[in-house]
Protein backbone atom coordinates (compact mmCIF):
# COMPACT_ATOMS: atom_id res chain seq x y z
CA UNK A 1 0.00 0.00 0.00
CA UNK A 2 1.43 3.39 -0.96
CA UNK A 3 1.91 6.22 1.54
CA UNK A 4 -1.11 8.06 0.11
CA UNK A 5 -3.29 4.97 0.33
CA UNK A 6 -2.10 4.26 3.86
CA UNK A 7 -2.92 7.84 4.83
CA UNK A 8 -6.57 7.51 3.84
CA UNK A 9 -6.88 4.17 5.62
CA UNK A 10 -5.36 5.61 8.79
CA UNK A 11 -7.70 8.61 8.54
CA UNK A 12 -10.69 6.29 8.07
CA UNK A 13 -9.60 4.23 11.06
CA UNK A 14 -9.31 7.28 13.28
CA UNK A 15 -12.77 8.46 12.22
CA UNK A 16 -14.19 5.00 12.85
CA UNK A 17 -12.74 4.92 16.36
CA UNK A 18 -14.14 8.37 17.10
CA UNK A 19 -17.61 7.57 15.76
CA UNK A 20 -17.94 4.23 17.54
CA UNK A 21 -16.85 5.91 20.77
CA UNK A 22 -19.96 8.07 20.41
CA UNK A 23 -22.44 5.48 19.14
CA UNK A 24 -21.41 2.89 21.72
CA UNK A 25 -22.76 5.19 24.43
CA UNK A 26 -26.29 4.49 23.17
CA UNK A 27 -25.97 1.06 21.57
CA UNK A 28 -24.07 -0.29 24.55
CA UNK A 29 -24.22 -4.08 24.72
CA UNK A 30 -27.23 -4.26 22.42
CA UNK A 31 -27.49 -6.01 19.08
CA UNK A 32 -27.92 -3.55 16.19
CA UNK A 33 -28.96 -4.73 12.76
CA UNK A 34 -30.20 -1.95 10.46
CA UNK A 35 -30.34 1.81 10.87
CA UNK A 36 -33.87 3.20 10.97
CA UNK A 37 -34.14 6.97 10.73
CA UNK A 38 -30.46 7.30 11.56
CA UNK A 39 -30.55 5.11 14.67
CA UNK A 40 -29.64 1.45 14.80
CA UNK A 41 -32.61 -0.72 15.69
CA UNK A 42 -31.63 -3.23 18.35
CA UNK A 43 -32.65 -6.84 17.84
CA UNK A 44 -32.93 -9.76 20.29
CA UNK A 45 -29.76 -11.69 21.09
CA UNK A 46 -30.90 -14.62 18.95
CA UNK A 47 -30.92 -12.53 15.76
CA UNK A 48 -28.39 -13.67 13.16
CA UNK A 49 -26.48 -10.40 13.21
CA UNK A 50 -25.79 -10.54 16.96
CA UNK A 51 -22.06 -11.11 16.47
CA UNK A 52 -21.25 -8.16 14.25
CA UNK A 53 -21.41 -5.32 16.80
CA UNK A 54 -19.26 -7.11 19.40
CA UNK A 55 -16.97 -8.24 16.57
CA UNK A 56 -16.55 -4.63 15.50
CA UNK A 57 -15.82 -3.67 19.12
CA UNK A 58 -13.14 -6.36 19.33
CA UNK A 59 -11.52 -5.07 16.13
CA UNK A 60 -11.27 -1.61 17.67
CA UNK A 61 -10.21 -2.90 21.09
CA UNK A 62 -7.34 -4.81 19.52
CA UNK A 63 -5.92 -1.51 18.31
CA UNK A 64 -7.02 0.94 21.00
CA UNK A 65 -7.09 -1.26 24.14
CA UNK A 66 -10.22 0.66 25.16
CA UNK A 67 -11.53 -1.24 28.20
CA UNK A 68 -15.01 0.20 27.74
CA UNK A 69 -15.35 -1.41 24.31
CA UNK A 70 -14.02 -4.68 25.69
CA UNK A 71 -16.60 -4.74 28.46
CA UNK A 72 -19.45 -4.11 26.02
CA UNK A 73 -18.25 -6.94 23.76
CA UNK A 74 -17.95 -9.30 26.71
CA UNK A 75 -21.47 -8.45 27.85
CA UNK A 76 -22.82 -9.20 24.37
CA UNK A 77 -21.11 -12.58 24.46
CA UNK A 78 -22.57 -13.42 27.85
CA UNK A 79 -26.07 -12.61 26.65
CA UNK A 80 -25.71 -15.24 23.92
CA UNK A 81 -25.58 -17.95 26.60
CA UNK A 82 -29.36 -17.69 26.93
CA UNK A 83 -29.72 -18.23 23.17
CA UNK A 84 -27.99 -21.59 23.57
CA UNK A 85 -30.21 -22.49 26.52
CA UNK A 86 -33.37 -21.53 24.62
CA UNK A 87 -32.11 -23.61 21.65
CA UNK A 88 -35.06 -23.21 19.28
CA UNK A 89 -33.69 -20.02 17.66
CA UNK A 90 -30.32 -21.57 16.77
CA UNK A 91 -29.63 -22.08 13.07
CA UNK A 92 -26.71 -22.09 10.60
CA UNK A 93 -25.69 -18.58 11.72
CA UNK A 94 -24.13 -20.00 14.87
CA UNK A 95 -20.81 -19.35 13.15
CA UNK A 96 -21.48 -15.66 12.53
CA UNK A 97 -22.57 -15.23 16.15
CA UNK A 98 -19.89 -17.05 18.13
CA UNK A 99 -16.89 -16.52 15.82
CA UNK A 100 -17.08 -12.76 16.28
CA UNK A 101 -17.76 -12.97 20.01
CA UNK A 102 -16.21 -16.04 21.67
CA UNK A 103 -13.51 -16.95 19.12
CA UNK A 104 -12.51 -13.30 18.84
CA UNK A 105 -12.23 -12.91 22.60
CA UNK A 106 -10.36 -16.20 22.96
CA UNK A 107 -7.84 -15.20 20.29
CA UNK A 108 -7.30 -11.79 21.89
CA UNK A 109 -7.35 -12.69 25.60
CA UNK A 110 -7.07 -16.47 25.91
CA UNK A 111 -10.22 -16.53 28.04
CA UNK A 112 -11.18 -20.13 28.77
CA UNK A 113 -14.90 -19.40 29.11
CA UNK A 114 -14.88 -18.06 25.55
CA UNK A 115 -13.09 -21.20 24.34
CA UNK A 116 -15.79 -23.31 26.01
CA UNK A 117 -18.60 -21.26 24.46
CA UNK A 118 -17.08 -21.43 21.00
CA UNK A 119 -16.56 -25.20 21.18
CA UNK A 120 -20.15 -25.69 22.31
CA UNK A 121 -21.29 -23.51 19.40
CA UNK A 122 -19.15 -25.55 16.99
CA UNK A 123 -20.80 -28.74 18.21
CA UNK A 124 -24.25 -27.26 17.73
CA UNK A 125 -23.33 -26.12 14.21
CA UNK A 126 -21.90 -29.53 13.34
CA UNK A 127 -25.14 -31.13 14.50
CA UNK A 128 -26.97 -29.38 11.64
CA UNK A 129 -25.01 -31.33 9.04
CA UNK A 130 -27.10 -33.50 6.73
CA UNK A 131 -24.96 -36.50 5.78
CA UNK A 132 -27.08 -37.43 2.74
CA UNK A 133 -26.80 -34.08 1.00
CA UNK A 134 -23.45 -33.03 2.57
CA UNK A 135 -24.84 -29.67 3.64
CA UNK A 136 -25.35 -27.74 6.83
CA UNK A 137 -29.05 -27.07 7.11
CA UNK A 138 -29.90 -23.38 6.99
CA UNK A 139 -33.00 -22.24 8.84
CA UNK A 140 -35.56 -23.86 11.09
CA UNK A 141 -39.27 -23.69 10.16
CA UNK A 142 -40.47 -20.09 10.45
CA UNK A 143 -44.11 -21.10 10.78
CA UNK A 144 -45.95 -24.15 12.05
CA UNK A 145 -46.14 -26.83 9.39
CA UNK A 146 -43.34 -25.39 7.27
CA UNK A 147 -40.56 -27.70 6.11
CA UNK A 148 -37.20 -26.26 5.08
CA UNK A 149 -35.06 -29.16 6.28
CA UNK A 150 -33.52 -29.45 2.81
CA UNK A 151 -32.43 -25.83 2.47
CA UNK A 152 -28.79 -24.75 2.27
CA UNK A 153 -27.57 -21.21 1.60
CA UNK A 154 -24.35 -19.61 0.35
CA UNK A 155 -24.12 -17.45 3.49
CA UNK A 156 -23.12 -20.56 5.44
CA UNK A 157 -19.65 -20.52 3.87
CA UNK A 158 -18.85 -17.83 6.43
CA UNK A 159 -19.87 -20.14 9.28
CA UNK A 160 -17.37 -22.85 8.37
CA UNK A 161 -14.33 -21.16 10.00
CA UNK A 162 -15.85 -21.94 13.41
CA UNK A 163 -15.61 -25.64 12.57
CA UNK A 164 -12.04 -25.35 11.30
CA UNK A 165 -11.10 -23.46 14.47
CA UNK A 166 -12.66 -26.21 16.59
CA UNK A 167 -10.54 -28.87 14.90
CA UNK A 168 -7.37 -26.80 15.32
CA UNK A 169 -8.23 -26.19 18.98
CA UNK A 170 -9.22 -29.73 19.95
CA UNK A 171 -7.40 -31.92 17.44
CA UNK A 172 -10.73 -33.57 16.59
CA UNK A 173 -10.96 -33.89 12.78
CA UNK A 174 -14.75 -34.27 12.69
CA UNK A 175 -15.40 -30.52 12.67
CA UNK A 176 -13.09 -29.91 9.72
CA UNK A 177 -14.55 -32.88 7.85
CA UNK A 178 -18.03 -31.36 8.04
CA UNK A 179 -16.70 -27.98 6.89
CA UNK A 180 -14.92 -29.59 3.94
CA UNK A 181 -17.93 -31.61 2.86
CA UNK A 182 -20.20 -28.56 3.00
CA UNK A 183 -17.66 -26.50 1.03
CA UNK A 184 -17.35 -29.24 -1.59
CA UNK A 185 -21.14 -29.24 -1.93
CA UNK A 186 -21.11 -25.46 -2.37
CA UNK A 187 -18.50 -25.62 -5.12
CA UNK A 188 -20.68 -28.11 -6.97
CA UNK A 189 -24.13 -26.61 -6.43
CA UNK A 190 -23.75 -22.90 -5.61
CA UNK A 191 -20.92 -21.44 -7.71
CA UNK A 192 -22.10 -21.21 -11.31
CA UNK A 193 -19.67 -21.53 -14.24
CA UNK A 194 -19.68 -17.75 -14.82
CA UNK A 195 -18.90 -17.02 -11.15
CA UNK A 196 -22.38 -15.88 -10.17
CA UNK A 197 -23.90 -17.63 -7.18
CA UNK A 198 -27.13 -19.30 -6.12
CA UNK A 199 -28.51 -18.05 -2.83
CA UNK A 200 -30.58 -21.08 -1.81
CA UNK A 201 -30.27 -24.68 -2.98
CA UNK A 202 -32.99 -27.11 -1.90
CA UNK A 203 -32.26 -30.80 -1.38
CA UNK A 204 -34.38 -33.77 -0.45
CA UNK A 205 -33.30 -34.09 3.18
CA UNK A 206 -33.86 -37.85 3.21
CA UNK A 207 -31.97 -38.73 0.02
CA UNK A 208 -29.66 -35.75 -0.58
CA UNK A 209 -30.96 -35.27 -4.12
CA UNK A 210 -30.80 -31.68 -5.39
CA UNK A 211 -34.34 -30.53 -6.09
CA UNK A 212 -34.28 -26.83 -7.02
CA UNK A 213 -32.81 -23.38 -6.42
CA UNK A 214 -34.54 -20.43 -4.81
CA UNK A 215 -33.82 -16.75 -5.41
CA UNK A 216 -33.88 -15.92 -1.72
CA UNK A 217 -32.65 -12.38 -1.19
CA UNK A 218 -31.75 -12.01 -4.84
CA UNK A 219 -34.23 -10.85 -7.48
CA UNK A 220 -34.88 -14.29 -8.96
CA UNK A 221 -33.54 -17.87 -8.86
CA UNK A 222 -31.19 -17.25 -11.79
CA UNK A 223 -30.24 -13.66 -10.95
CA UNK A 224 -27.00 -12.69 -9.19
CA UNK A 225 -27.47 -11.42 -5.65
CA UNK A 226 -24.34 -9.42 -4.95
CA UNK A 227 -24.00 -10.22 -1.27
CA UNK A 228 -24.28 -13.90 -2.10
CA UNK A 229 -21.34 -13.47 -4.44
CA UNK A 230 -19.46 -11.71 -1.65
CA UNK A 231 -20.19 -14.57 0.78
CA UNK A 232 -18.74 -16.93 -1.82
CA UNK A 233 -15.60 -14.86 -2.42
CA UNK A 234 -14.76 -14.60 1.26
CA UNK A 235 -16.07 -18.00 2.33
CA UNK A 236 -14.25 -19.92 -0.38
CA UNK A 237 -11.00 -18.05 0.24
CA UNK A 238 -11.30 -18.94 3.94
CA UNK A 239 -11.86 -22.60 3.08
CA UNK A 240 -8.69 -22.47 1.00
CA UNK A 241 -6.85 -20.87 3.91
CA UNK A 242 -7.78 -23.75 6.21
CA UNK A 243 -7.35 -26.64 3.77
CA UNK A 244 -4.95 -25.64 1.00
CA UNK A 245 -7.33 -27.26 -1.48
CA UNK A 246 -6.94 -25.41 -4.78
CA UNK A 247 -10.56 -25.93 -5.82
CA UNK A 248 -11.68 -23.47 -3.15
CA UNK A 249 -9.20 -20.86 -4.35
CA UNK A 250 -10.39 -21.33 -7.92
CA UNK A 251 -14.03 -20.96 -6.80
CA UNK A 252 -13.17 -17.79 -4.86
CA UNK A 253 -11.41 -16.36 -7.90
CA UNK A 254 -14.28 -17.22 -10.23
CA UNK A 255 -16.77 -15.46 -7.96
CA UNK A 256 -14.36 -12.54 -7.54
CA UNK A 257 -13.94 -12.03 -11.27
CA UNK A 258 -17.71 -12.04 -11.79
CA UNK A 259 -18.14 -9.57 -8.94
CA UNK A 260 -15.47 -7.18 -10.18
CA UNK A 261 -16.59 -7.37 -13.81
CA UNK A 262 -20.08 -6.24 -12.81
CA UNK A 263 -19.23 -3.35 -10.50
CA UNK A 264 -20.41 0.15 -11.40
CA UNK A 265 -17.98 3.02 -11.76
CA UNK A 266 -17.72 3.73 -8.03
CA UNK A 267 -16.78 0.09 -7.27
CA UNK A 268 -19.74 -0.49 -4.91
CA UNK A 269 -22.21 -3.13 -6.14
CA UNK A 270 -25.91 -2.96 -6.76
CA UNK A 271 -27.91 -5.38 -4.64
CA UNK A 272 -28.28 -7.76 -7.59
CA UNK A 273 -26.12 -7.86 -10.70
CA UNK A 274 -28.94 -9.11 -12.96
CA UNK A 275 -31.92 -6.83 -12.65
CA UNK A 276 -34.56 -6.33 -15.32
CA UNK A 277 -35.59 -2.86 -16.40
CA UNK A 278 -37.89 -1.14 -13.96
CA UNK A 279 -36.44 -2.70 -10.78
CA UNK A 280 -34.58 -0.17 -8.58
CA UNK A 281 -30.85 -0.82 -8.64
CA UNK A 282 -30.10 0.11 -5.04
CA UNK A 283 -26.51 -0.27 -3.93
CA UNK A 284 -25.52 -2.81 -1.30
CA UNK A 285 -22.51 -1.40 0.47
CA UNK A 286 -22.43 -4.46 2.78
CA UNK A 287 -21.77 -6.70 -0.21
CA UNK A 288 -18.91 -4.43 -1.23
CA UNK A 289 -17.35 -4.45 2.23
CA UNK A 290 -17.57 -8.24 2.58
CA UNK A 291 -16.19 -8.82 -0.91
CA UNK A 292 -13.30 -6.45 -0.20
CA UNK A 293 -12.27 -8.57 2.79
CA UNK A 294 -12.38 -11.68 0.63
CA UNK A 295 -10.31 -10.02 -2.09
CA UNK A 296 -7.68 -9.03 0.46
CA UNK A 297 -7.50 -12.62 1.68
CA UNK A 298 -7.13 -13.96 -1.87
CA UNK A 299 -4.29 -11.47 -2.35
CA UNK A 300 -2.48 -13.01 0.62
CA UNK A 301 -2.77 -16.47 -0.93
CA UNK A 302 -1.41 -15.76 -4.41
CA UNK A 303 1.82 -14.20 -5.67
CA UNK A 304 3.21 -11.29 -7.60
CA UNK A 305 1.08 -9.32 -10.00
CA UNK A 306 -1.93 -11.50 -9.27
CA UNK A 307 -1.74 -10.59 -5.58
CA UNK A 308 -1.58 -6.90 -6.50
CA UNK A 309 -4.68 -7.26 -8.68
CA UNK A 310 -6.83 -8.62 -5.86
CA UNK A 311 -5.41 -6.36 -3.20
CA UNK A 312 -5.89 -3.22 -5.26
CA UNK A 313 -9.47 -4.27 -6.10
CA UNK A 314 -10.24 -4.67 -2.39
CA UNK A 315 -8.64 -1.34 -1.59
CA UNK A 316 -10.64 0.42 -4.31
CA UNK A 317 -13.90 -0.84 -2.84
CA UNK A 318 -12.96 0.15 0.70
CA UNK A 319 -11.74 3.56 -0.42
CA UNK A 320 -14.99 4.21 -2.27
CA UNK A 321 -17.01 3.14 0.76
CA UNK A 322 -15.01 5.58 2.85
CA UNK A 323 -15.16 8.55 0.51
CA UNK A 324 -18.59 8.08 -1.10
CA UNK A 325 -20.65 6.16 1.44
CA UNK A 326 -19.28 7.10 4.87
CA UNK A 327 -21.35 8.89 7.51
CA UNK A 328 -18.37 9.98 9.53
CA UNK A 329 -19.44 13.57 10.19
CA UNK A 330 -23.18 12.92 10.44
CA UNK A 331 -24.72 13.66 13.82
CA UNK A 332 -28.00 12.11 12.66
CA UNK A 333 -26.73 8.73 11.44
CA UNK A 334 -25.26 6.03 13.70
CA UNK A 335 -24.16 3.77 10.86
CA UNK A 336 -20.65 4.01 9.49
CA UNK A 337 -21.40 3.04 5.89
CA UNK A 338 -24.63 4.08 4.16
CA UNK A 339 -26.63 2.54 1.28
CA UNK A 340 -26.87 -1.09 2.31
CA UNK A 341 -29.69 -3.34 1.11
CA UNK A 342 -30.70 -6.20 3.36
CA UNK A 343 -33.66 -7.92 1.69
CA UNK A 344 -35.21 -6.20 -1.31
CA UNK A 345 -37.72 -8.97 -2.21
CA UNK A 346 -39.30 -8.64 1.25
CA UNK A 347 -38.95 -4.86 1.30
CA UNK A 348 -36.79 -4.95 4.43
CA UNK A 349 -34.01 -2.50 5.31
CA UNK A 350 -33.41 -1.03 1.88
CA UNK A 351 -30.84 1.72 1.27
CA UNK A 352 -29.75 1.98 4.93
CA UNK A 353 -26.62 1.25 6.97
CA UNK A 354 -26.34 -2.39 8.05
CA UNK A 355 -24.23 -3.56 10.97
CA UNK A 356 -22.54 -6.30 8.94
CA UNK A 357 -21.59 -3.71 6.32
CA UNK A 358 -20.02 -1.64 9.08
CA UNK A 359 -18.26 -4.70 10.50
CA UNK A 360 -16.70 -5.81 7.22
CA UNK A 361 -15.65 -2.27 6.39
CA UNK A 362 -13.83 -2.01 9.72
CA UNK A 363 -12.32 -5.47 9.28
CA UNK A 364 -11.10 -4.47 5.83
CA UNK A 365 -9.47 -1.34 7.20
CA UNK A 366 -7.89 -3.36 9.98
CA UNK A 367 -6.45 -5.74 7.42
CA UNK A 368 -5.06 -2.92 5.29
CA UNK A 369 -3.35 -1.49 8.35
CA UNK A 370 -1.97 -4.83 9.52
CA UNK A 371 -3.66 -4.83 12.91
CA UNK A 372 -3.74 -8.58 13.52
CA UNK A 373 -5.00 -12.03 12.63
CA UNK A 374 -8.46 -12.85 11.37
CA UNK A 375 -11.20 -13.75 13.82
CA UNK A 376 -12.58 -16.13 11.16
Amino acid sequence: MTTIQKAWAQEAWAQTVAKVDKTSKRIGDGFPHASVGGEYKLEPAYWWTAGFWPGLLWLLYRDTKDEGLKQLAESCEQQLDQVVTDYYRLDHDIGFMWTLTSVARYKLTGADDSKRRALLAANLLAARFNVKGSYIRAWNPWREGEDNAGWAIIDCMMNLPLLHWATLTTGDPRFKEIAVRHADMAVEHFIRPDGSVNHIVIFDPATGEKLSVNGGQGFAPESAWSRGTAWAIYGMSLSYKYTGDEKYLHAAKRAAHFFLANLPEDHVPHWDFRLPDGIPAYRDSSAGACAACGLLLIAEQVNGQEASLYREAGERILHSLYTNYGAWDSETEEGLVTHGTSHYPEGKNIDVPLIYGDYYFVEGLSRLLGHGELFW
